[in-house]
């Protein structure tokens, strides 16, 4: 009986014209959506590997200085994109694609595209991600939103149950038919992110095809907590129209309203300063040292353990070359102020995020965004997990060109090093997480999608049971 139930319903809805335009609609944006994701997606990777290929061309043919200078003289490195991200692009359009890694300085990250965007792009870019989570629900209203109080209107809701029809067959036979239409739009799109999945050459983050699954379960859950709601409200609801207009104000709120004032009220919850307050605090504080001890103090302390460690009472009398290690001992001073800044500010960020998960339990589309940017890559956890890969780097970088110039340099300032050196210090990897991973930071995001889909599930079980035909 719920086959049949669920055959009848797939054939009413496409032969409706509702369907055919609304449907038709949607099925064409995700294509273009799916399309220009991965045209962008190709062209940054292309130029992502052509950067990193230039830029250690550039590094090791600096010519003859001193192993210092070529640590201020610095490199670049370029944050990957993941294989996913033509799905979902996520924050990269906000964080930044590259950061220059030098001496004495942790900086900023350089290019970010929102930055060049139009009025136009603050309503939303056109990704597939954005018409799963915003158009797929709102043409899940317009499919079943009439299911039962349409029928209830035209009369036709006695006479099915007349029958003998079960109310609870009826509800899940209904269920299985608008989950049918939905997968005649949303196969030839699958078809086409597969094959793009498979023809992307990014290799980060790893883990493309579990990711991949793991996407698909999350807005499994999300669109049919969906299908739940709308024909909950469809069995209580006395009109169809009255039907229509409580689920249109239902994806409002979950979908417009909620997203941002969860945004708003995360930002006034958990401040984040300015890029020109965290300059000022980080300059502020390494005047004023930490603990009350001053780079002066600091190099003074470090000194006296230098020449206890050689037993030699001036620095003219050690083994090795003073300012190299010198400058190493300034790195490591300065990165204590880079390690407690940036903490405080990427803890601020991760709380954010953390606060917009939980207001997923109210609106599920924020659930399903945080999902969905973590499996693909492209959410603040995996930016930081690259900066703070990219400043380790740094961090090793110059400390094996200051520990050339220490113990290689004597007692000199005119220590020159060339080619043979620069070619010989590591190039930067990026260590990719795993899909395990990127899953374990998004447990209340996951806990607020499947609560939605069961209480969705239960509603309109409830309803129907309790279903009147007058």
């Amino acid at each position: 009986m719920v086959v049949r139930i669920a055959r009848k319903e797939l054939l009413e809805m496409t032969r409706d014209g509702r369907f055919r335009v609304a449907g038709g609609v949607v099925a064409l944006l995700l294509l273009i959506a799916l399309g220009l994701g991965w045209h962008r997606h190709s062209n940054v990777t292309a130029a992502h590997e052509i950067a990193i290929a230039q830029e250690r061309e550039i590094w090791e043919s600096q010519g003859e200085k001193s192993p210092h200078s070529a640590a201020h003289y610095g490199v670049y490195a370029f944050k990957p994109t993941g294989r996913l991200a033509f799905f979902d692009p996520g924050t990269e359009a906000y964080t930044g694609v590259t950061v220059w890694l030098e001496a004495h300085k942790q900086n900023q990250f350089l290019y970010r595209p929102a930055l060049d965007g139009n009025t136009l792009q603050r309503f939303g870019e056109l990704t597939a991600a954005a018409v799963l989570q915003l158009l797929l629900p709102l043409l899940i209203i317009l499919l079943a939103f009439s299911a039962f109080a349409g029928e209830r209107e035209s009369g036709t809701l006695r006479q099915v149950l007349s029958l003998g029809v079960r109310r609870s067959d009826l509800a899940v036979g209904k269920a299985l038919g608008v989950v049918g239409a939905l997968a005649l739009l949303l196969v030839p799109a699958v078809m086409l992110g597969a094959a793009a999945l498979t023809a992307a050459r990014a290799d980060s983050p790893s883990g493309g095809l579990v990711r991949t699954l793991f996407l698909a379960g999350a807005y499994l859950l999300y669109l049919g907590a969906f299908v739940g709601v709308t024909l909950a409200v469809s069995v209580r609801a006395r009109s169809a129209r009255f039907a229509l207009v409580a689920l249109l104000g239902f994806w409002v709120f979950v979908c417009l309203a909620a997203p941002r004032a969860a945004t708003d009220l995360a930002k006034a919850l958990y401040p984040t300063p300015s890029v020109q307050e965290f300059a000022a605090a980080l300059a502020e504080e390494k005047e004023t040292g930490i603990g009350g001890v001053d780079y002066d103090d600091f190099l003074e302390a470090r000194k006296q353990e230098l020449l206890a460690e050689y037993g030699v009472d001036d620095v003219e009398a050690l083994p090795i070359n003073y300012a190299g290690w010198r400058f190493q001992v300034s790195e490591e001073y300065g990165n204590q102020f880079f390690d407690r800044h940036y903490a405080r500010l990427w803890d601020q960020f991760e709380a954010q995020d953390g606060f917009r998960q939980k207001i997923g339990f109210a609106a599920p589309l924020l659930a399903v965004r945080s999902l969905s940017m973590s499996l693909a890559g492209s959410d603040f956890a995996h930016f930081r997990r690259f900066a703070e890969q990219a400043e380790q780097y740094r961090r090793r970088l110059v400390a094996f060109l200051n520990d050339d110039m220490r113990d290689h340099a004597g007692a000199g300032f005119s220590y020159r090093r060339d080619q043979g050196l620069w070619s010989k210090a590591p190039a930067f990897a990026y260590d990719a997480p795993d899909p395990v991973w990127a899953v374990s930071g998004q447990s209340t995001a996951l806990a607020a999608l499947v609560l939605w889909l069961v209480l969705s599930a239960v509603l309109a079980r409830s309803a129907a049971a309790r279903l009147e035909v007058s």
